[in-house]
């Protein structure tokens, strides 16, 4: 049965069409406070989790244009609404947006009132845009696009709020209490015990960012590694940290497309936070590439960010809910346009079982979503701790952008909605899998030298 929303009562004040289509499409009670451009609150709410902050009359209707999600995320970039208080409590409000349409007549009656809403013209230029990409999905050339508009923002950016060694994926915490820089190097050793990685083997990283992992590998492990990524700004920089330690017989790091390695064939291999960016429909074509890779008894180590199927109760909803998700909401517009064009997330189960089909046996799946919680929330802190610097470096749309996307991460995370895996992944020989008989090694007292 179709809710009955009142009628919008008749005035000319931009506060009170403001406000009465906040109570229609938020209704009270609520556990966040909303201050007005002339700083009156719409109620007056105790300890509220909170604030959103509204800076003109005409910031909710470029708020709630559809679809929704981009359009909040290009308001609060361009500084149309600012958040008080943690952030990632804000994500809540995303969450109820659409819990109050139970019908078309709803949605229509919520877009008409939409449409009384006041309009300016005082708007921020948003100075990074969403990367136009052409050509075919997931092709050399469009991959090396998109990796770049993410990548390359700039290095001395990224240094401000990531490690010393500049791990831009998710730590490993013993404790919860670690600072970024242990729990990175905690993660970077977790990893290679599950490689079992030996002196003199060869190392592969798919992806290799700023070359944190194979530098660390060849130092405690004394493997020879080889790193390769699509952004030629990590490429500098990670050369540039192998040379000053005088490593670079041991380690080098490429400009280059995995699927452009040919003749080369590794020992142990590893990716963390690249198969994200394959795309469903190019995991067979990854999984094969690696396993013809791989050394015959070697190790490969997927990383990655997963998504639950059923987290968000998509998978429940009626046709109705996939439509208001789908076209009004627009879940997934933001990072599409903003943070990571054309990345993809599957649930580990479908990612594993292609790679079973390649010709790998998983040996062990690991779920470190509540790692990542913490990794971010560090990121955040380290961010916003740095903002005049980070915006000196750049500029505020991309400070902003940032922000609003590692507090939504943080959120997804936390929430349940996306998890992010290791899986170990072995191409046997006759049979054998060269993986201990149990863990024990992967938990001991101290790290090689």
């Amino acid at each position: 049965m179709a809710r009955t929303m009142p009628p919008l009562a008749a005035t000319t004040q931009p506060a009170d069409v403001v406000s009465a289509f906040l109570n229609l499409l938020l209704p009270p009670p609520r556990e966040f406070a909303i201050r007005l451009w002339d700083n009156t609150l719409m109620e007056d709410i105790s300890n509220p989790r909170f604030t959103l902050v509204l800076k003109t009359p005409g910031s909710v209707r470029r708020m709630f244009s559809v679809p929704v999600e981009l359009s909040l995320a290009e308001s609060y970039i361009r500084g149309d609404f600012d958040i008080e208080g943690d952030m990632v409590n804000a994500f809540t409000l995303f969450d109820e947006l659409g819990n109050h349409l139970e019908s078309p007549h709803d949605v229509w009656t919520l877009l008409r009132l939409r449409d009384a809403l006041p309009a300016d013209a005082s708007t921020v230029p948003i100075t990074r845009g969403p990367l136009q990409l052409s050509g075919e999905k997931h092709s050399r050339e469009r991959d090396k696009t998109a990796v770049q508009y993410h990548y390359d923002v700039g290095n001395e950016f990224y240094s401000l709020w990531l490690d010393q060694r500049m791990c831009y994926s998710c730590a490993y915490f013993k404790t919860g209490s670690e600072d970024i820089d242990t729990a990175q190097e905690q993660k970077l050793e977790y990893i290679c015990r599950k490689l079992r990685l030996q002196p003199g083997e060869s190392l592969l990283d798919i992806g290799c960012g700023w070359g944190g992992l194979v530098l660390y590998a060849a130092q405690h492990y004394g493997v020879q590694a080889l790193g390769v990524t699509l952004s030629a700004r990590q490429v500098e920089l990670a050369n540039q940290r192998i040379g000053a330690v005088d490593m670079a017989s041991r380690v080098s790091v490429r400009l280059l497309d995995y699927r452009d390695l040919q003749d080369e064939h590794f020992d142990k291999m590893v990716s963390v936070g690249m198969f994200e960016h394959v795309g469903r429909s190019h995991l067979p074509e990854y999984f094969a590439q690696t396993y013809r890779l791989l050394k015959p008894g070697g190790l490969f180590l997927n990383h990655g960010i997963s998504v639950h199927p059923y987290a968000s109760n998509l998978g429940h909803q009626t046709a109705w809910a996939h439509f208001i998700n789908d076209r009004v909401v627009g879940s997934g517009r933001f990072s599409q346009s903003y943070i990571f064009p054309d990345g993809e997330l599957e649930p580990v189960s479908d990612v594993n079982r292609l790679a079973e089909e390649a010709g790998f046996e998983v040996r062990d799946v690991e779920n470190l979503r509540e790692h990542y919680a913490y990794t971010l929330r560090r990121w955040l802190m380290r961010l916003e701790a740095h903002h005049d610097d980070a915006v000196r470096i750049t500029d505020e749309t991309i400070y902003r952008t940032w922000k609003l996307f590692m507090s939504g991460s943080v959120y997804g995370f936390e929430a349940g909605r996306i998890n992010v895996n290791q899986s170990l992944l072995a191409k046997m020989e006759q049979g054998r899998s060269h993986v201990p008989l149990t863990r024990d090694d992967l938990y001991s007292i101290s790290p090689p030298a």
